[in-house]
C-alpha cells in the first residue's frame, strides 16, 4: 500500500482503501471500529456489502473515478449490517498514482456538527441552576413531609408492599440531595467519579420509572453484557436517566408506548476538542422511544435552558442533562422523526481498577 502507514493509522476518522475491482484493499484502526471487524478479516470483501450508504452512490463512485476527481456527499445514512446507521459525511478520492484505487473517508455528522456544544451548554446550565436554587428551598419543605408520611405508612404494611414507600423514601433523599448542591454551589458538584456497572444505573432508573411516571409504557432492556464498567458518578447518571426516561414517558400517548434501553460498545467513538485533545468515549447509551418525536422548531436547541416541547413544561431538564454529560467528559445526542426519538450517550471508560465499584441496587 503506498499510503503513508503513519497517516493512514493516525486518522481519527474511518478509512477505507478500495481497489479497482471495489472490493477493500485496506482499512485503518478507526475503520475497523466503525466496522466491528478486523482488516484481515473483511480485506477482499466487496465494499458495498460492508457498508450500506442510502444514497444512489455507486454511480457517482464510478464517475470520480473514471475522471480521477473527489466525491463530496453530505448527511447520508451509513450502516454496516451490524450497527444501526449513523448519519455521516463521506469523502471520496482517487489515490494518486493508485491505478484505480480510490481512498474513502466516513465522518459521523453528530461529531463534526456539534463540537461547541461542550462549553455553550456549560455556561447555559448556570442560567438554569441559578433559577432552579431560587425554588430549592420551597422544595425541600413538602419532601421532608412526604418522606415522613412514606415512612410512617411502611409500619403497616407487609413487607412485599414495602418497595413502594422505600422507593418514595429514597428518592425523595435523593432529590434533597441534589436541591442541597444547587443551593451550596448554585451549581452542581463535581462528579464523584467511580467504576460503574451502567446496566445497574439502567436496571434502577427502568424500576423506578415503571412504578412510577412510566407505568404505561413498556421499557424493554436491550443490553451488551459485555460492556465494561464506565467512569462517573452513579447518582448524577441515574438522574440523567430518569430525566430521558420521563421525557419518553410523558410524550407518549397515554395508551403506552415503548422505550428501548440499548447500550453498546464502539471502538472509534472519539471527542476531539478545540485546543486539539481527544477523548475516547466507546460506552454508549441509547433511549429510544417510539412517541412523536421533537417539534422541528426546536430539534437544534433542546439542550438549551427553557426549551421545551410541552405546553407546560420548563426546559431545564435537559440543559441539565447536558451539563451533567458534559462534566462526565461525555456526549449527548439526539436524533428525532415522528415515531423514533433517539438519545445516545457516549462515556468513557473506567481505568485500572484504584477504588471501590459502586453498584446501584
Amino acid at each position: 500500500m503506498s499510503v503513508d502507514l503513519n497517516i493512514w493509522s493516525s486518522l481519527p476518522i474511518p478509512g477505507v482503501l478500495i481497489d479497482q475491482n471495489d472490493c477493500i484493499a485496506d482499512i485503518n484502526s478507526a475503520a475497523e471500529g466503525f466496522l466491528n471487524a478486523s482488516a484481515k478479516s473483511i480485506i477482499g470483501d466487496p465494499v458495498w456489502d460492508r457498508i450500506m450508504v442510502d444514497a444512489p452512490l455507486e454511480e457517482a463512485f464510478e464517475r470520480a473515478r473514471a475522471s480521477n476527481s473527489p466525491l463530496f456527499v453530505n448527511d447520508v445514512d451509513v450502516g454496516t449490517g451490524s450497527r444501526a446507521p449513523l448519519h455521516c459525511n463521506l469523502q471520496i478520492a482517487p489515490l494518486q498514482g493508485g491505478s484505480g484505487q480510490m481512498i474513502f473517508l466516513i465522518s459521523p455528522r453528530e461529531l463534526a456538527g456539534r463540537m461547541t456544544q461542550s462549553n455553550s451548554v456549560k455556561s447555559a446550565a448556570k442560567s438554569a441552576i441559578g433559577m432552579a436554587e431560587m425554588l430549592a428551598h420551597e422544595i425541600k419543605n413538602p419532601l421532608a413531609g412526604i418522606t415522613g408520611a412514606a415512612q410512617l405508612l411502611s409500619m403497616n404494611l407487609a413487607p412485599e408492599d414495602l418497595e413502594l414507600t422505600d422507593l418514595i423514601v429514597e428518592e425523595s433523599r435523593r432529590i434533597v440531595k441534589l436541591l442541597e448542591q444547587v443551593e451550596q454551589f448554585g451549581n452542581l458538584s463535581e462528579p464523584d467519579r467511580l467504576e460503574v456497572n451502567i446496566h445497574d444505573v439502567l436496571d434502577k432508573a427502568r424500576r423506578s420509572a415503571l412504578l412510577g411516571f412510566g407505568a404505561h409504557m413498556k421499557i424493554v432492556e436491550d443490553y451488551d453484557p459485555s460492556l465494561p464498567l464506565a467512569l462517573g458518578d452513579p447518582d448524577q447518571l441515574l438522574q440523567v436517566v430518569l430525566n430521558l426516561l420521563k421525557n419518553a414517558s410523558e410524550a407518549s400517548d397515554k395508551a403506552g408506548g415503548s422505550i428501548r434501553l440499548h447500550t453498546f460498545y464502539e471502538h472509534s467513538f472519539r471527542l476531539r476538542r478545540a485546543d486539539g485533545t481527544g477523548q475516547s468515549l466507546p460506552l454508549q447509551i441509547e433511549i429510544i422511544d417510539d412517541g412523536p418525536g421533537l417539534p422541528d422548531d426546536i430539534k437544534g436547541d433542546v439542550f438549551d435552558p427553557f426549551v421545551s416541547g410541552r405546553e407546560n413544561g420548563t426546559g431545564l431538564g435537559l440543559a441539565l442533562v447536558s451539563k451533567i454529560i458534559s462534566d462526565h467528559n461525555g456526549w449527548i445526542s439526539v436524533d428525532s422523526v415522528p415515531g423514533r426519538t433517539v438519545f445516545k450517550l457516549s462515556l468513557p471508560l473506567a481505568e485500572a481498577p484504584k477504588r471501590r465499584v459502586k453498584k446501584e441496587s
